[in-house]
């Protein structure tokens, strides 16, 4: 059985209810709260392992809510829950700090999986950076930077160039986290002048054409700071 403690903030009573006792059964240890504020104080005196938050909250919004929380704490994760499917919406939530984004309806299933993910996420958060790393998983895909292969599910791969092969090996190093536009630049085309990011972002588009073949992999652009390799679970 499972020890996490989770903090569920939902003002909806169904959905809160339902998700609350899906989750004990399945074993974790779990705080339902229905307003922003409550929701603080609750994480201010408890110890929580992940944080479930509704966008649409009363007394206090799900995103002021995750900002208070990473004044606090930066590293335990948040899960957003949303009723909109707006991409300014998933640009916030992950710009404030969050981990990953569910939009409803969703099953429960989807929902534990979720939180499974970012709790294997969690437990790594502590170790160092393998930045010796040359082969990356990438949801369905292997990336071979070495040779820069790109493979889907084993079959014959794309060999894609070398400047989209340095930038995929920075996004994989940091996945799931936000990559800085700025050390992209440095780090990839010498300076972060304007002309070298623009051409960063046609390098973007061009990763996310190579990667459409699995829905669950996505290089979310977060505004003012970088982009994120995201793979959902």
């Amino acid at each position: 059985m499972s020890t996490h403690k989770l903090l569920i903030v939902e003002d909806d009573p169904n959905m809160g209810s339902l998700m609350n006792e899906m989750l004990r059964v399945k074993g974790f240890d779990t705080e339902w709260c229905q307003d922003g504020e409550s929701a603080l104080a609750a994480f201010l005196e408890g110890n929580f392992d992940l944080c479930i938050l509704d966008v649409m909250l009363p007394k206090k919004d799900g995103f002021t809510l995750a900002e208070d929380i990473r004044k606090q704490d930066p590293h335990t994760p948040i899960l957003f829950l949303t009723a909109r499917n707006l991409i300014e919406d998933k640009e916030k939530g992950f710009g404030i700090g969050g981990d990953d984004y569910l939009t409803k309806p969703f099953s429960m299933v989807e929902l534990q999986l979720r939180v499974n993910a970012l709790l294997r996420r969690s437990g790594n958060a502590g170790a160092p950076r393998n930045e010796a790393a040359t082969e990356f998983q990438i949801g369905r895909y292997h990336f071979d930077y070495p040779t820069r292969q790109l493979t889907l599910d084993g079959a014959e791969g794309k060999r894609i160039t070398s400047r989209e092969a340095e930038l995929l090996r920075l996004l994989c190093l940091n996945m799931n986290d936000i990559l800085e536009r700025s050390i992209a630049l440095k780090q990839i085309w010498g300076d972060d002048g304007y002309f070298n990011a623009r051409s960063m972002d046609v390098f973007i588009t061009k990763l996310r054409k190579h990667l459409k073949g699995d829905p669950a992999v996505e290089i979310m652009n977060v505004h003012g700071m970088g982009y994120k390799l995201l793979v959902s679970a």
